[in-house]
C-alpha cells in the first residue's frame, strides 16, 4: 500500500530562514507601485463609473438609485437545491464502496437573490471572505487589501488571460517553463511578447538555466516582466517543484525584478508520499527583509468542485488585482454569481475541515488512478524481457503522465498525430507544449477519467504503434 499523501498547509510549512532578500533588492520607494510591469493598454482602462460606485450600495442609510439591475421578482427561479456527497463518508468516490452518504442543500431567500443578481466585479463578498479564510489556512497569508487582495474569476484560465493582458506589450519578455501548459500559449501569442523558454526536468523548473538566461541578458534590453510557472503536478510534465528551487526562484525574481505568476490548479491534487512543499506565496510571505511582493497566485476549484462551475481566484498585490478587476469590468463585468453562491453554500456547509476531508478523498482517488495507469504503462512500455519503449518519472500531483518515447528521430509529432490515431488511440504530442514548437520525443497522457480497462487497451495500442515505428526504423 502506498504511503498516505501529506497535504500540508501553511501552518505545517517549515521555517523559511534561507530566503533572505538583500537590501539592494528592496530598493523600490513605493512597494505598492507596479506601474513598471504594466502594459500601455492597462493605463488606458478604468472600471466604469457605475461599477466603481457599486460598493457604496452597502453603506447603511444610503438610498441607491444607482444601478440598472433587473427587479428580482421577475426572475423565474425561486430556490436552488443541490445534492452533495458527504466529504468524509467512507469511500465516497469509489465505484465499489457502496452508496455514498448524500446531503441536500437548499439555497433560497437572500442567498438565492444574490445568486441571481449582478454582483461585485471582484466576487460575491461572502464568497470572497471564505476564500480569504482558506488562503490564510492554506498559505498563511492575510487578505487585508493593503498587502494582498483577492479577486474571483471564471476559472484560473480567465484570470491568467487578464493578468497577461494587463502586463504584456508586444516585444516584452516573459519567462515560461518549457514544456508549458498549452492553454497559456494562445493567450501569449496574441499579445506578441518575446517568450523565453526555461528548461525543466523531473523536479520542475531548472534553476541553472533560469540563472543562465538572466545573467547573460543583454544590457540594452529590458529584462523579463514575469515568470509563468505551474509548481504542483505541472501540466504536462507532472513535476512538482521542490522547496529549494522555489526559494531560488524567489531570490532571482528579487535580483532581476520580475513577477512570478504562480498558476496552481493542481495544488489540491497532491498525492505524493513526501510532505508537500509550501507555495510561492507562502514562501514570499515568510521571507525576511521582504521588499516588493512578486507573487501573483492563481487558484482554481475546477479540479476539486466542478470544472463546469468555472471558479478561480487570484491573490496578489492590490495594484495588480485592481488592474485585473478593471479588465473584468470591461470584459464580462464579473464572474458568475450563481456558481459562486453554490460554492459558497457548499463550503459553508462543509467548513474548512469538511473541505479538507473532500480533498483527502480526491488525493486517494487520483493516487489509485495513477498507480493503476502506471502499472499498465509498465506492462506495455517496459515489458519483462523486452526492450523499453519509453521512459518516465512518476507524477506526485496532477492528472498526467509525461513520457519519452525511445524513438531514433526524437520526434513524437507524426507518430502521435497520425499513426497513433490510425492505430485507434489519442494522446498529445509533446511538441505542442513548447512555444518554439521544437521537436521532442515526449508524449502526454491523462489518467484521470478513463476506466483502467480502457486505459490499458489504449496503452496497448499506443505501445504497438511505437514498437512498429522502432522496429521499422
Amino acid at each position: 500500500m502506498p504511503p498516505a499523501a501529506t497535504n500540508s498547509t501553511a501552518e505545517d510549512a517549515p521555517e523559511i530562514s534561507q530566503l533572505k532578500l538583500s537590501p539592494e533588492a528592496t530598493k523600490p520607494a513605493n512597494h505598492n507601485d507596479y506601474s513598471r510591469f504594466l502594459a500601455r493598454r492597462t493605463g488606458l482602462r478604468t472600471i466604469d463609473g457605475i461599477r466603481g460606485l457599486l460598493p457604496l450600495e452597502k453603506t447603511p442609510g444610503l438610498i441607491s438609485l444607482l444601478a440598472g439591475k433587473p427587479n428580482p421578482s421577475t426572475f423565474p427561479i425561486e430556490e436552488i437545491t443541490i445534492t452533495l456527497r458527504a466529504p468524509n463518508a467512507p469511500q465516497p468516490y469509489s465505484s465499489s464502496g457502496g452508496e455514498p452518504v448524500r446531503e441536500t442543500l437548499k439555497i433560497d431567500g437572500d442567498l438565492v437573490a444574490t445568486a441571481l443578481q449582478y454582483s461585485f466585479t471582484d466576487g460575491v463578498p461572502d464568497f470572497r471572505a471564505i476564500l480569504a479564510d482558506f488562503q490564510l489556512k492554506e498559505h498563511g497569508v492575510t487578505i487585508d487589501d493593503v498587502n494582498l487582495q483577492l479577486t474571483v474569476g471564471s476559472g484560473s484560465q480567465d484570470l491568467m488571460y487578464k493578468i497577461f493582458t494587463c502586463l504584456l506589450d508586444p516585444g516584452d519578455a516573459v519567462l515560461v517553463e518549457a514544456p508549458v501548459y498549452a492553454g497559456v500559449l494562445p493567450i501569449l501569442q496574441t499579445l506578441e511578447p518575446d517568450m523565453i523558454e526555461v528548461d525543466t526536468d523531473p523536479e520542475g523548473i531548472s534553476i541553472n538555466h533560469l540563472r543562465e538566461i538572466l545573467s547573460n541578458w543583454p544590457k540594452d534590453k529590458p529584462k523579463p516582466k514575469a515568470l509563468y510557472t505551474v509548481p504542483y503536478g505541472c501540466n504536462p510534465t507532472g513535476a512538482t517543484t521542490p522547496l529549494e528551487r522555489r526559494v531560488e526562484v524567489l531570490k532571482l525574481a528579487e535580483e532581476h525584478d520580475f513577477l512570478i505568476i504562480e498558476d496552481d490548479p493542481y495544488y489540491y491534487l497532491y498525492f505524493g508520499s513526501a510532505e508537500r512543499p509550501p507555495s510561492y506565496i507562502t514562501l514570499e510571505n515568510s521571507a525576511q527583509n521582504i521588499g516588493q511582493r512578486r507573487v501573483l497566485r492563481l487558484d482554481s476549484f475546477s479540479k476539486v468542485l466542478s470544472s463546469g462551475m468555472r471558479i478561480g481566484f487570484a491573490t496578489g498585490p492590490p495594484h495588480l488585482i485592481r488592474v485585473m478587476n478593471a479588465h473584468s469590468s470591461a470584459a464580462n463585468l464579473q464572474a458568475n454569481s450563481t456558481t459562486q453562491v453554490i460554492a459558497l453554500a457548499m463550503l459553508r456547509h462543509w467548513g474548512y475541515d469538511g473541505f479538507r476531508a473532500h480533498i483527502a478523498n480526491i488525493s486517494d482517488f487520483y493516487r489509485a488512478k495513477r498507480d493503476a495507469f502506471e502499472a499498465a504503462m509498465y506492462k506495455h512500455f517496459k515489458p519483462e524481457g523486452g526492450k523499453p519503449l519509453a521512459e518516465w518519472t512518476r507524477p506526485e500531483a496532477g492528472l498526467f503522465f509525461w513520457f519519452k518515447l525511445n524513438i531514433s528521430n526524437e520526434d513524437s509529432f507524426q507518430l502521435i498525430s497520425t499513426k497513433a490515431i490510425e492505430g485507434g488511440v489519442l494522446a498529445v504530442p509533446g511538441k505542442i507544449f513548447f512555444p518554439s514548437g521544437r521537436k521532442t520525443a515526449y508524449v502526454r497522457t491523462a489518467f484521470s477519467v478513463m476506466d483502467i480497462e480502457l486505459a490499458d487497451e489504449g496503452l496497448r495500442r499506443l505501445a504497438k504503434v511505437v514498437k512498429d515505428v522502432i522496429e521499422g526504423a
